[in-house]
């Protein structure tokens, strides 16, 4: 393992989330199993205060996380210089065969700690508190999946061996190779686009109809197709390259940073929309996720569209 200052840093802040979070934990398992809003014993005051703590600490890794994890990205973008092989952040993901459970277990604990943190100021809004022993259950199950990120995390970069050459982002994503990405350039261009602007149109239609649970459901189904398209299909356009297919060399300098923007607009959308299947809030609040969810899900559209549109416009033919 090369420890590099990125890869300390990771390491420190992971060592602080797993202690303050160690703490949060404990006094969520006890509030999850002896909450009783209506009672007026010394338990139930302790468990009030100790609540507060707990909801203070868990804001706070969420808070770190969200920049934490373009600052994981970036790292491995950085060592993947050192890396034989390796072109990208790819090929450092590629490196062993943690790289893509570590990144979908941080992608999962981003929603499930954003969730978390909205269900946690519905809650305060109201003086009987509905939600604490739902949120703090919640976080009884985020703090073993964020556990299991740690470890993994460590488990990763401790794996690489920077003497071994890698693959680079040009063959991982390639059409010839005989991985499951391979299969997503089988699929005709005219059926991508089509699942993927039928799933924006139906998004806008829900978002008028105000149905909530269909809309949350197109919202899952978007993320899914979204990033199908992203890499076989709209990426080659911000690359102007038709082989060329990385869902991570975009966030470089090269292309303008643009692939940070693709995936907070995609990330604020869908997890807006998500969220008004899964929150009983009031009727402005819902109203209001609903206008997040499709102002941020129609940036990511327009933003990707423009590239194909602008290729075309300045060179006359599609790639």
């Amino acid at each position: 393992m090369i420890l590099s200052p990125e890869i300390l840093t990771l390491f420190i802040l992971n060592a602080l989330f797993a202690f303050f979070a160690l703490i949060a934990f404990v006094f969520s398992v006890k509030i999850f199993l002896k909450w009783d809003i209506h009672s007026t014993a010394q338990m139930q005051y302790q468990l009030e205060k100790q609540s507060f703590l707990s909801a203070t600490i868990i804001k706070y890794i969420f808070v770190i996380k969200v920049p934490l994890f373009l600052f994981f990205i970036f790292t491995m973008d950085k060592i993947s210089g050192i890396l034989p092989g390796a072109m990208c952040a790819a090929g450092v993901v590629d490196a062993t065969s943690y790289g893509v459970y570590l990144i979908l277990l941080k992608i999962l604990n981003l929603y499930l700690f954003a969730y978390w943190l909205v269900l946690h100021n519905e809650d305060m809004k109201h003086e009987d508190q509905p939600y604490t022993k739902k949120k703090f259950g919640l976080f009884i199950i985020a703090f073993f999946l964020l556990m299991g990120e740690i470890i993994l995390e460590g488990v990763m970069f401790d794996a690489i061996d920077f003497a071994k050459v890698v693959d680079c982002c040009g063959v991982i994503f390639s059409s010839t190779t005989s991985s499951y990405i391979s299969y997503l350039f089988r699929i005709q261009t005219p059926y991508m686009l089509a699942a993927f602007y039928g799933n924006f149109i139906l998004l806008i239609l829900f978002y008028i109809l105000r149905k909530k649970e269909i809309f949350a459901l197109l919202n899952a189904t978007f993320i899914i197709i979204s990033l199908i398209t992203l890499i076989s299909f709209f990426g080659t356009y911000i690359y102007e390259l038709p082989t060329h297919h990385c869902p991570f060399c975009f966030l470089q300098k090269e292309y303008h940073y643009v692939g940070y923007f693709l995936y907070i607009f995609l990330f604020i959308g869908t997890f807006y929309g998500l969220l008004t299947g899964f929150l009983k809030a009031s009727a402005d609040d819902i109203s209001q996720n609903y206008t997040i969810s499709i102002l941020f899900t129609s940036l990511y559209v327009v933003l990707l569209s423009a590239y194909p549109i602008i290729y075309y416009i300045k060179n006359g033919v599609w790639l």
